[in-house]
């Protein structure tokens, strides 16, 4: 990536004219047009625009400005990317991976198509690590091979998994850890009990309380100890206080619109580098 330190006052197309004095004015233009220059981290396209001594100018080649416009199409954030792996922001309502009625409207849809766009021969793939409950949102990992695949589910249980979760009522302890064995009946409703049997499987699940609202809801900052299905769910309404939102679970109030769930911060050992990996995103506004 080309770039220029601003040495002198001028509107942007003509410090660009001077900066490029062999080309075409039609192509200098171009550089605008086509999003390919970027004024102090920003892409501007206003030839109107005067710079100040100081200001920084980049320019962008073909392909990361294609991907840029790729990356502007996704209905999510990437929150990290290389070539190993690609982590995103999930919203509410998007699957992770596709059922028999929804194949394409899924995560993992979207970012193989994302990623075949990029590869010159159209055929990357990505694979799924792990996943959130089509109305969670938070933070996703996807592979971009099948050995880092297999790599990052081998070692999933030492990753640092965090959910923010708005509950209802508040519960007695201000912090604790709730741990049950969960069975999945025939109606794919998970629940606890507290024997051991070949299908039950054990889940540990600490909380804190953030912060709350009177007495009717709190937002609590949950670690999963165990990754299972529903766990949180789960366990935050066998405590009494399921999250919002979450009638399967017992909850009698919906007043965020959506399930109170996101998965805030995630952390990991690279397959890779073997580098410890840690992404955050904010509280989302609803809570």
């Amino acid at each position: 990536m080309k770039s220029i330190t601003v040495t002198a006052g001028l509107p942007l197309l003509e410090y660009l004219y001077k900066s490029f004095p062999d080309w075409k004015k039609t192509r200098v233009k171009q550089l605008l047009t086509h999003h390919s220059v970027v004024v102090n981290g920003r892409v501007e396209t206003s030839h109107k625009l005067v710079l100040k001594p100081g200001d920084k100018l980049e320019f962008l080649d073909k392909k990361t400005v294609a991907k840029k416009r790729l990356v502007a199409g996704l209905p999510f954030q990437i929150v990290y990317e290389d070539d190993a792996l690609v982590v995103i922001n999930k919203p509410v309502g998007l699957l992770t991976m596709g059922t028999d009625d929804d194949k394409i409207h899924t995560a993992y849809y979207l970012l193989t198509e994302y990623v075949r766009a990029q590869s010159l021969k159209g055929k990357g793939r990505v694979f799924i690590v792990h996943r959130l409950d089509r109305d969670a949102s938070g933070l996703l990992v996807f592979a971009k091979n099948e050995e880092t695949k297999d790599t990052l589910q081998k070692e999933w249980k030492d990753a640092v998994k965090k959910y923010y979760a708005v509950v209802e009522g508040v519960p007695r302890k201000n912090e604790d850890t709730i741990e049950s064995f969960l069975v999945e009946d025939n109606f794919r409703r998970v629940y606890s009990t507290g024997e051991r049997s070949r299908d039950a499987k054990h889940a540990q699940t600490q909380y804190k309380v953030v912060s709350k609202d009177g007495l009717r809801f709190s937002l609590l900052d949950v670690t999963l100890l165990t990754g299972r299905k529903n766990q949180i769910r789960v366990h935050l309404s066998d405590i009494g206080h399921p999250i919002v939102g979450d009638e399967k679970y017992g909850a009698q109030s919906d007043p965020l619109g959506r399930l109170g769930l996101h998965a805030h911060y995630l952390s990991f050992r690279h397959p890779v580098t073997g580098e410890i990996k840690a992404f955050e995103t904010g509280i989302p506004g609803e809570f």
